[in-house]
């Protein structure tokens, strides 16, 4: 057995998961060590006890107790091949906004924002592109794999904490828009059921009412406020969502558990779920199978200038062609429906 030890979260560690940290150092830990031992205190984070959904940072000590002998902890290492031409293009073409402090990208659908075990092509790593005779910009949130639109880099390390600050502080706005089975009732509302891991090896989130909330283990409160833009008869709505808070998969399941799943979200709709009223689920048939999610517009008063920020996103591809088969005109409706409604 190897001895207790402290180890650093390095440069590009930060702002993950304790458990999956763990895993990436040490990969033959399961799950449920890793869960037994920060219920025993064993595991910590600059000396606090810490959960496995604790988020690990930059330049934190993680206390790793003893461990079996062949779980030593390897380097952490970087995937260093460079971008192929066409990755730069891509990643250029993406760029929305860029100034010396930070940067903003139009995410592509199917491009993780971080690598993880299994993931080797991902925004971060693809973000040497992106130096534009600077360092290397960082990631300070993140979008869904599935998920596009805004997606905000720090092109310096000051930035990159400023900016991680008004996360933090949710003085940042974001508007997601949605393509979505059946249609909201009411049209306008507040979501606030809670969110807890559903469990199994596929990372999933269920809903709970907001009162078991404090008595569910790892459950955490959750809102998301929406709005319906325009419907397609009772079929299909177009949706605007603010996520009040920023949890895991938070839109999606929220807008599954109130009986509208977004369009393509196998995970939380599925083709097989059935929508009251005429049948129709999250898969429908003639429109594209991919997400139906898009990061749609950021708003923010950028730390160094004090310059109010809106950035925006244009639909991809497959929810720009559903867009048009629906008859759905972006320039219809107002940048922050919220406002207009009010």
């Amino acid at each position: 057995m190897s001895g207790v030890q402290t180890i650093t979260v390095e440069m590009g560690e930060g702002d993950q998961r304790l458990d999956r940290w763990l895993k990436r150092r040490f990969p033959e830990l399961t799950q449920g060590r890793i869960e037994k031992g920060c219920r025993k205190g064993e595991f910590r984070i600059d000396g606090a006890r810490a959960k496995p959904a604790s988020r690990v940072a930059e330049g934190q000590a993680v206390r790793i107790p003893p461990i079996a002998e062949g779980q030593s902890v390897p380097p952490f290492k970087r995937t260093k091949m460079p971008p192929s031409q066409a990755d730069v293009e891509m990643m250029q073409r993406a760029v929305l906004y860029r100034d010396a402090h930070l940067m903003a990208i139009n995410k592509p659908p199917g491009l993780p924002s971080q690598g993880g075990s299994k993931q080797l092509r991902h925004v971060d790593g693809l973000s040497d592109a992106l130096r534009f005779g600077g360092d290397k910009p960082k990631l300070v949130h993140r979008l869904d794999k599935d998920t596009s639109g805004v997606l905000l880099l720090a092109r310096t390390a000051e930035a990159a904490r400023a900016l991680a600050a008004a996360f933090r502080a949710r003085e940042t706005r974001k508007i997601y828009w949605a393509a979505v089975a059946g249609t909201p009732k009411p049209e306008i509302g507040t979501i606030r059921y809670g969110l807890v891991k559903a469990g199994g090896d596929a990372e999933k989130m269920r809903t709970l009412h907001p009162d078991l909330v404090a008595e569910t283990r790892d459950a955490k409160h959750a809102t998301t406020d929406y709005a319906t833009l325009s419907m397609l008869g009772t079929r299909a709505a177009w949706m605007a969502l603010v996520p009040v808070t920023g949890r895991t998969h938070q839109l999606r399941a929220h807008i599954a558990a109130i009986g509208n799943p977004i369009i393509g979200d196998g995970k939380y709709g599925g083709s097989s779920q059935e929508n009251l009223g005429d049948g129709w689920g999250a898969g429908m048939g003639g429109l594209s199978r991919k997400l139906h999610l898009h990061a749609r517009s950021l708003r923010m008063t950028h730390p160094f200038t004090g310059a109010q920020l809106t950035l925006t996103a244009p639909l991809p591809d497959h929810m720009a062609r559903t867009w048009q088969m629906f008859e759905w005109h972006p320039d219809d409706v107002p940048a922050d429906p919220f406002e207009d409604m009010s």
